[in-house]
């Protein structure tokens, strides 16, 4: 049998411990979440849901938020230049100027304290709605996925004013998506993939609302289907699975 001195190891040495695994550090998962902020408005422009630097994307971070810059091109961004707003919409003074829209992002966030994440885009069909001033009924049941029988299109007002975030919080106090009146789209989630997965979604549904509405008078699903359907989104797919 081999002994200490055959293997090389000392007889009184005692077995490395593991070292356990260091936890992030405050700063690196703040870098982490404004990296996901860039990777998510970088997405939404790609699959062309907000062409050009249109559209603007956050996250719920400590008391306030993080959210893209205003006039910044998304492949010219770095983490640094993303900008933290407190919940009162103050930015450190060295920080990059906010999107125009941080107020209806904050608005948001204080509406629906059960979401983290918001992006509004100006998608082709959603914004062809909106200036139309058309929600979207429950033409298909795939509205529903937007949490209601239909997806609201709240009133006009200018971009970046107190206005229009109050008019955007009346939309997703019951919904997780809306239209806003010649403008564009907005949706909310836990998460920014299930925000920007959300506005894709709207959009398609936009799209098809669209080309229904060509074809004549929409025939549309009644309040016990809609609801049916709520109820069977509550358990469906992963949300199955995690209870």
């Amino acid at each position: 049998m081999a002994d200490a001195r055959s293997t090389g190891v000392s007889a009184t040495r005692k077995p490395e411990s593991k070292s356990k695994a260091k936890k992030p550090s405050a700063r690196a998962l703040e870098n982490a979440a404004r990296r996901e902020v860039i990777d998510t408005a970088l997405a939404m422009s790609a699959s062309g849901l907000s062409p050009g630097r249109s559209g603007n994307v956050s996250v719920r971070w400590q008391d306030g938020m993080l959210i893209t810059p205003s006039g910044m091109a998304y492949d010219s961004l770095s983490p640094k230049d993303v900008v933290f707003v407190a919940e009162d919409g103050s930015v450190a003074a060295k920080s990059r100027k906010p999107s125009s829209e941080w107020r209806f992002h904050l608005a948001a966030y204080a509406e629906r304290a059960d979401r983290a994440a918001v992006v509004h885009t100006h998608s082709l069909h959603a914004t062809v709605l909106a200036c139309q001033h058309k929600p979207i009924p429950a033409f298909h049941y795939m509205v529903a996925a937007a949490g209601g029988t239909e997806i609201p299109c709240v009133p006009y007002a200018s971009f970046g004013t107190e206005e229009l975030a109050n008019y955007v919080c009346e939309g997703l106090r019951r919904h997780d998506a809306c239209l806003m009146a010649n403008h564009g789209q907005i949706a909310i989630g836990n998460t920014l993939g299930s925000a920007l997965e959300l506005a894709s979604e709207v959009e398609n549904l936009a799209a098809q609302y669209v080309q229904v509405l060509s074809l004549g008078k929409p025939k549309l699903l009644n309040g016990a289907e809609m609801q049916d359907v709520l109820a069977r989104f509550q358990n469906y797919g992963q949300k199955a699975q995690d209870d």
